[in-house]
């Protein structure tokens, strides 16, 4: 058998050859797919040698006479080692081994705009490189024959186009590192204009290997998909069958930009064509670059039938772009720099050190300051960022609403952190109204103090062993700069300077502010995350009951959101004491992983507690059915999982406990028995919450010895990456089994846990003991 990149790469290469090309091949692509399955099997034939000398003398008897031109290429030389008779018919009579460039140039090869080959991203050379080739159009210069009469040819050249594809022949770290290269000529016809020909074959190989196709229904609720292409599932890493029938917001995460968001829903309530670009993510959670076009589609009424969208992966045109604007930048810089050096070339080497470091400040600022979320650390990088490029030292103020000091940072060239600590104790925390910074919180513009005399230092720092600390540090100029976001002052930078003479520029002025406004939006954005993660804490509390105290029951719980930014999801679990004596307890998932989620959550604990707390029927498949209905009837979510259980205590001392389960397409519950033996109740089977009202679940009566314990859980403690189901339940059973005999339910949660959460999905594990 041939190796399998070869065989998979004919396939593809032929499939995109003949698309591109726009017409059946017919034999070249027949002949182009019995070139790579005869020279695979060669190669493979011949892997244990230790060269390529070998596969190189095997490969005529296969390749000589096949009717199209073939190289073999050595990856690790960057040489044509093979060249067939068609082949060497295109080059001439050149000696090989020889350079992929130094060959392509012998046969006259340029790209569509005449320019030669000879670079690392022509087809060729990437292919010495060991990368595949799915096909690229060349030109070829080739020379008219003498004419038939004796006539002298004339000099011009007469030019042929030429399909090139190839792929590595070896497999990785199996034998010698060969690749093939197959030309296929391509008949652009007498009537066709061959740079639109090739601009068509250019179009023609795009839309055969990238460009992505969806559909969507708007007459669907919430949109959804109906159809995506093959390359759909390659660019997103989702099949078709996890595709469709959701709305195309699954591939949004954390960094996907919301304002690009509503301007696409708002083009598609207008029923207009958009094109944009924002970041998605694939199913493994990586992040990319999409470029989506999405067009309105009317039917001969004119009414909107379905949107079609093409989405093309643009993560490599983005970082090409974001380098060519870092470029011009720097460009922009240096030429500034030029500028500024002839001004001042009588100044000394040192300042013009300064002011190069100066310029790179705001590009570092940018980058540092957004790059936490954490009030603490934004402070500590902004005082880095201060000295000792712009100051000898620099305290920091962050006030409330109030114009109240409620935190500070410091730094110091020369460290002196006792001396920094005392300061912002005595002064920097209470600041007086004559101080600059205190000046610049209330005015919102900067203040700068040339020459700091002891009059003005008295005036300013009043309290004597503040002054004394300041004397200590030493200033002689300071420079305070108010830090505004969203037409509010949050702090002040004040910078110090200690030598002589060293006052601050109206440069100086000019540069400090502008860090101070990224300073100032980067910790208001920190502000509004603050605030949301407190919202989200607080939804967390309100959501998550604390599990009650019941007679002859313990219990211990564990939750963990997939959320990173809300931190709360769609996972839940609950513990009731009911009025007739009985204990209710339920572990469930909503789908989502975000508030939203969250919000659904709560409705639908809410209608279980509600059904279950004064039930005309308690059993429990009976009242999943109940609130199937209620949850489908309004319509709270799309789908949710939920497993619910009711155990009646014994009716006498030493009599077992009474415990019927029912489940709506749930993960099985475990029962560890006293002596820590695990049994899966996988009996029970039932339809998801959302998915047909109509019900009829299954309840499951067991008699559970005192001291059993029943575990319950979400599909994010089994489901883990490389894993499937099945294996995420034996690993639980092994983990929960290992558990000591005598683990109570708290510790129990702890050996339910997963080893490693990846963040994919939310976790939720209920542990409950009857005694």
């Amino acid at each position: 058998m041939p190796p399998s990149i070869p065989a998979e790469a004919a396939a593809v290469v032929s499939a995109a050859s003949e698309a591109a090309l726009g017409v059946d091949s017919g034999p070249q692509r027949a002949a182009q797919a019995g070139v790579v399955g005869a020279a695979a099997a060669v190669v493979q034939e011949h892997e244990a040698d230790s060269g390529p000398s070998s596969v190189i003398a095997a490969l005529p008897g296969v390749l000589s006479d096949v009717p199209v031109a073939v190289l073999v290429i050595d990856q690790a030389a960057g040489t044509v080692t093979y060249a067939n008779g068609a082949a060497i018919e295109m080059a001439g009579t050149v000696q090989l081994p020889i350079g992929v460039d130094e060959w392509g140039s012998a046969a006259g090869l340029t790209d569509l705009n005449a320019a030669p080959l000879a670079s690392s991203s022509s087809p060729l050379s990437l292919v010495a490189q060991g990368q595949p080739v799915a096909g690229e159009a060349v030109r070829m210069a080739v020379r008219p024959a003498v004419p038939s009469d004796g006539s002298p040819a004339g000099e011009d050249l007469d030019e042929q186009l030429l399909w090139v594809t190839g792929f590595p022949l070896s497999q990785a770290g199996g034998g010698p590192a060969l690749s093939l290269v197959v030309f296929l000529q391509v008949d652009t016809g007498p009537s066709i204009d061959p740079r639109a020909r090739m601009q068509a074959l250019r179009e023609r190989a795009v839309i055969a290997t990238d460009i992505t196709f969806t559909i969507t229904d708007p007459n669907q609720d919430d949109e959804p998909l109906v159809w995506v292409n093959p390359s759909f599932t390659r660019m997103s890493g989702y099949t078709y069958e996890e595709s469709v029938g959701r709305n195309c917001r699954f591939l949004q995460g954390p960094a996907t930009d919301r304002g690009t968001v509503a301007a696409i829903r708002a083009a598609l309530e207008a029923q207009e064509p958009i094109t944009t670009t924002l970041i998605n993510y694939r199913k493994d959670g990586t992040a990319f670059w999409n470029q989506v076009s999405i067009s309105p589609v009317f039917d001969g009424q004119g009414d909107l039938v379905s949107f079609v969208g093409v989405q093309t992966d643009v993560t490599e045109r983005v970082r090409v772009e974001h380098e060519r604007e870092q470029a011009f930048a720097a460009e922009q810089v240096a030429r500034r720099e030029a500028e500024v050096a002839r001004a001042v070339a009588e100044q000394s080497q040192a300042d013009a050190e300064r002011a190069q470091s100066r310029l790179a400040l705001m590009a570092e600022a940018s980058r540092t300051l957004t790059a936490t979320l954490d009030m603490d650390e934004l402070l500590e990088r902004l005082a880095g960022l201060c000295v000792p490029l712009l100051a000898d030292w620099v305290f920091l103020t962050l006030t409330d609403p109030s114009g109240t000091v409620e935190a500070t940072a410091h730094l110091h060239r020369e460290g002196m952190t006792e001396d920094l600590e005392l300061f912002a104790r005595v002064h920097a925390m209470h600041l007086t109204d004559s101080s600059p910074s205190r000046q610049s919180l209330r005015t919102s513009r900067p203040v700068v103090i040339e020459r700091l005399t002891p009059e003005r230092l008295v005036d300013a720092v009043p309290h004597p062993d503040a002054r004394a600390a300041f004397e200590r540090l030493g200033g002689t100029s300071v420079m305070t700069v108010p830090m505004i976001a969203r037409r509010r002052t949050l702090g002040a930078i004040a910078l110090v300077n200690t030598a002589p003479g060293a006052a601050f520029t109206a440069d100086d002025v000019e540069l400090a502010e502008d860090l101070a406004g990224r300073a100032g939006l980067a910790m208001d954005n920190v502000r509004l995350y603050q605030q949301e993660h407190a919202v989200a804490e607080t939804l967390q509390r309100s959501l998550l009951p604390q599990l009650p105290v019941i007679p002859r029951v313990s219990s211990a719980a564990h939750y963990v959101a997939a959320s990173t930014t809300a931190e709360v999801g769609g996972d839940f679990y609950d513990l009731l004491h009911l009025p007739d004596g009985s204990v209710g307890l339920s572990v469930g998932d909503v789908v989502g992983h975000d508030v939203a989620a969250a919000a659904s959550m709560g409705h639908l604990r809410g209608l279980l507690r509600a059904c279950v707390w004064d039930p005309q029927d308690p059993t429990p498949g009976v009242v999943l059915d109940r609130v199937d209905r209620l949850f489908q009837g309004l319509r709270i979510a799309a789908l949710a999982t939920m497993v619910y259980g009711r155990a009646v205590p014994p009716a006498a001392e030493g009599r077992p406990w009474l415990l019927d389960l029912a489940t709506a397409g749930h993960p099985p519950v475990l029962l560890r028995a006293v002596d820590g033996s695990v049994r899966l109740l996988d009996e029970l089977s039932g339809l998801l919450i959302g998915v047909d009202e109509r019900g009829g679940r299954a309840t499951l009566r067991l008699e559970v010895p005192p001291g059993s314990t029943l575990v319950a859980y979400t599909d994010g403690v089994i489901e883990q990456p490389g894993t499937d189901i099945d294996q995420g339940i034996a690993a639980l059973v092994a983990r929960l089994a290992a558990a000591p005999v005598d683990a109570g339910p708290a510790e129990l949660c702890r050996h339910v846990a997963p080893p490693v959460h990846d963040g994919r999905d939310d976790i939720a594990v209920l542990v409950v003991r009857f005694d």
